[in-house]
């Protein structure tokens, strides 16, 4: 029973990312092809990551309350719902409203699903797990983009296939026992929580920002490029199969480059990853108008950069006490989030007032700023 749990739970992740990987570049093209300016796109796209932020302080107490399978139904019937709806009235703020709902909805299936993991985990199987978690969750946002040529067939096909299978992966949730967390001490005050916050923000301030580069990166590159892609003569196909290149370069080295942050040090690979991914990125500048070309090198970006979130993590866990690092992770998810919330907006602001400069010089920028920011911080001899 717990291995069929297991496998339930991460194909809903895997379904998740492949809704969230459809809809960024999906929507991003229906609304060029509709006129639609770049900077209104990228703000559309912001709802997603606004969701997330909103529920974020709220998820807690109804799940130590209900359990964890009403929180997960309830996220991925909100995930359904929305999807479903879509096709249904085409505006901007009806369809900016559901990409929140969605934020909403996936945030409770996450956060659901990746506790449930966790707290179920024998210590020896817990890093395991949470790979295959991760893993399942990449495969599925790898997919998404190649929905986008199906708006060629009909407008509303990508929508519904998505929504169909996500109301499949949800009914199998109905097999499933439901089950509580460990009961805890009860949460502390406001000022209390404020101060962890700060002690936290004290000890691995350098930390957050590869998450909050990562979210940048992702979501400007799903949510703006497409913009631009359509802009600069790349076909929908071909701008599908771009943004899955990155992905699955992501997918491929992020155990190796984890293994390898083990053994040289956090700091270094994450200096290192920093810096050839902005240059890989700068490349990509030059190699708009070879499609292959410019294939390949988002390949290599994603396999430089792709595990830029889960170092960062790694990098916090290294510099944060123990007792602050339940603090510490939110403060990486909020990073993350933030990051993702201006990536589309700036990369739309970028494209509708930068003509003629490369798209891509925007993350490359973004990613040598955070590379300074890593390798000349110098942690302190007695950190505590």
């Amino acid at each position: 029973m717990d291995r069929l749990r297991f496998w339930i739970l991460v194909s809903i992740v895997a379904i998740s990312g492949f809704s969230q990987g459809m809809l960024l570049p999906l929507i991003s093209i229906i609304f060029e092809q509709d006129g639609v300016s770049a900077a209104l796109n990228g703000l559309n796209a912001t709802a997603l990551y606004i969701g997330i932020l909103i529920i974020s302080p709220f998820m807690e107490p109804p799940l130590r309350k209900f359990g964890y399978k009403p929180i997960i139904l309830t996220g991925g019937l909100m995930v359904v719902i929305a999807l479903a709806l879509f096709p249904l009235w085409k505006t901007f703020w009806f369809w900016f409203f559901l990409r929140l709902c969605i934020g909403i909805g996936d945030n409770a299936l996450h956060f659901g699903t990746q506790t449930w993991i966790t707290s179920t985990s024998l210590k020896e199987q817990r890093g395991r797990n949470i790979s295959i978690y991760g893993l399942f969750f990449g495969i599925g946002f790898a997919a998404g983009p190649l929905m986008t040529p199906l708006i060629s067939i009909n407008e509303a096909l990508p929508f519904i296939i998505s929504s169909s299978l996500c109301l499949v992966a949800w009914l199998f949730l109905l097999l499933l026992k439901n089950d509580f967390p460990e009961k805890s001490v009860e949460l502390a005050g406001f000022r209390d929580t404020a101060s962890r916050f700060k002690k936290t923000l004290k000890y691995s301030w350098v930390a957050l920002l590869p998450a909050l580069g990562y979210g940048f990166l992702e979501a400007s590159l799903n949510g703006s490029f497409p913009i631009y892609g359509l802009r600069i003569g790349i076909d929908v196909t071909n701008v599908s199969l771009l943004l899955v290149s990155f992905a699955i370069g992501g997918i491929v080295f992020q155990l190796p480059l984890g293994i390898l942050s083990d053994k040289l040090g956090r700091k270094k690979i994450l200096s290192l990853i920093l810096f050839f991914g902005g240059v890989t990125f700068l490349f990509a500048s030059f190699l708009e108008q070879a499609v292959i070309g410019l294939m390949i090198c988002l390949f290599i970006a994603g396999m430089i950069v792709g595990s830029l979130f889960s170092l960062g993590i790694s990098y916090m866990t290294d510099l944060t006490p123990k007792e602050l690092l339940p603090t510490g992770n939110i403060l990486c998810g909020i990073a993350f989030s933030l990051g993702s919330l201006a990536g589309p907006y700036l990369g739309g602001l970028f494209i509708e007032f930068s003509e003629g400069i490369s798209f891509f010089m925007i993350i490359s920028s973004m990613l040598f700023l955070i590379f300074v920011a890593v390798s000349t911080y110098k942690q302190p001899a007695t950190q505590y």
